[in-house]
C-alpha cells in the first residue's frame, strides 16, 4: 500500500452516501454521525483526549512527592484520596485548550470539508435542503462535544477506580456524598462542559460556511477560542467578560456543592444559547445564499 492510500481511505470515509428521495431527517442525521465518527481524525482526537486522564493518573500514581493542596490543576491534590477526582482533574486540564481545539477541528470541517471534497452541492439539493443540512451539521458537532467530554469523564472514572481508592467524596461545600452520587455529579459536570462548547461549535459552523478550506476554518475557530480566554483574563475589559463564550467554561465547581448552586449553569446555558442563535442564523444566512460550485 502506498503512503497516499491511508489519506485516500480517510477522504473516502468522509464522503456522505447519496440519500434516496424521501429520506427522513433522522436517517440523514444518523448517516452524518456515522460519517464523522468513522473518520480517522475523529477517532484520533477521541483517543488523544482519552489518554489525558490516563496520563494524569499514571503521573500521580508514580510520583513519590505528595501534592500540596492548591498545587497544580484543581482537584489534583485529591486524586490519591479518591480516584473519582481523576476525571474532574482531566476536565479542568482539557477545557481551556484541548477540548476547544478538538471542537474547532470538527466544527470547522462541517461545511468547508464538504466543499473541499466536492460533495456539498449534492447534499444541499433536495431531498436534504440547505436548512436541514445546516441544522444536521450543527447537531452532529454538538454530539461530538458530548462525546469528548463523556470519554474524558468515563476514562477518568475507570482509571481512577483501578489506580486509587474510591470512597465517599467531600464536596467543595464540605458535605460528603456516596461514590455513586459523586459519579452522577461528575457526569453532570461533563454535561456542563458540553453546554460550554456548543457556542464554539456554532461559531465554527458559521466560519465553515465562509471558506472552502477546512484547515483555515479550523485555525480561525481555534484562534477565536484562545482570544476569548485571553480577553477574559484582562481586567481592563471586564465589561466584555460576561459576553465571551468562554467566560463560564470553568464554572462547574458550583455543581460540586451541597446543595447544588445552579447559577453558573443557567448563565452558561443562556450565553451559549445566544451564541447558537446568532451564529446559527448567520451560518444559515450565509449558506442559503452561497453559490455552491463545489
Amino acid at each position: 500500500m502506498s503512503a497516499a492510500d491511508p489519506l485516500l481511505a480517510d477522504a473516502a470515509a468522509s464522503v456522505p452516501r447519496r440519500l434516496p428521495a424521501g429520506t427522513g431527517s433522522f436517517v440523514f442525521f444518523r448517516n452524518e454521525l456515522a460519517t464523522v465518527f468513522r473518520r480517522r481524525r475523529t477517532i484520533t482526537l477521541l483517543v488523544v483526549l482519552a489518554a489525558v486522564p490516563f496520563l494524569i493518573a499514571v503521573a500521580v500514581k508514580l510520583s513519590s512527592q505528595q501534592i500540596a493542596p492548591g498545587e497544580g490543576p484543581t482537584f489534583l491534590d485529591r486524586i490519591t484520596q479518591n480516584g473519582l477526582f481523576v476525571g474532574l482533574t482531566a476536565l479542568v486540564v482539557c477545557t481551556p485548550l484541548f477540548l476547544p481545539l478538538a471542537v474547532a477541528v470538527v466544527a470547522g470541517d462541517t461545511v468547508a470539508g464538504e466543499a473541499n471534497l466536492g460533495t456539498l452541492r449534492y447534499l444541499a439539493i433536495a431531498p436534504v435542503g440547505r436548512l436541514r443540512l445546516i441544522v444536521t451539521k450543527f447537531l452532529t458537532a454538538t454530539v461530538f462535544c458530548a462525546a469528548v467530554t463523556v470519554v474524558i469523564t468515563g476514562v477518568g472514572a475507570v482509571v481512577g477506580t483501578l489506580f486509587f481508592p474510591v470512597g465517599r467524596v467531600t464536596l467543595l461545600s464540605g458535605a460528603t456524598i456516596s461514590p455513586a452520587a459523586a459519579a452522577g455529579r461528575e457526569f453532570l459536570v461533563a454535561g456542563y462542559v458540553t453546554i460550554s462548547l456548543i457556542g464554539l461549535a456554532a461559531l465554527g459552523l458559521f466560519v465553515s460556511t465562509l471558506t472552502d478550506i477546512p484547515v483555515g476554518a479550523m485555525a480561525a475557530v481555534a484562534v477565536a477560542a484562545i482570544a476569548s480566554q485571553i480577553l477574559d483574563s484582562i481586567p481592563q475589559v471586564s465589561w466584555l467578560h460576561p459576553w465571551l463564550f468562554s467566560h463560564y467554561w470553568l464554572g462547574f465547581g458550583d455543581l460540586l456543592r451541597d446543595p447544588i448552586v445552579w447559577t453558573s449553569l443557567l448563565h452558561n446555558a443562556v450565553l451559549q444559547a445566544g451564541y447558537v442563535a446568532v451564529f446559527g442564523s448567520l451560518a444559515y444566512g450565509r449558506f442559503a445564499t452561497k453559490d455552491l460550485l463545489s
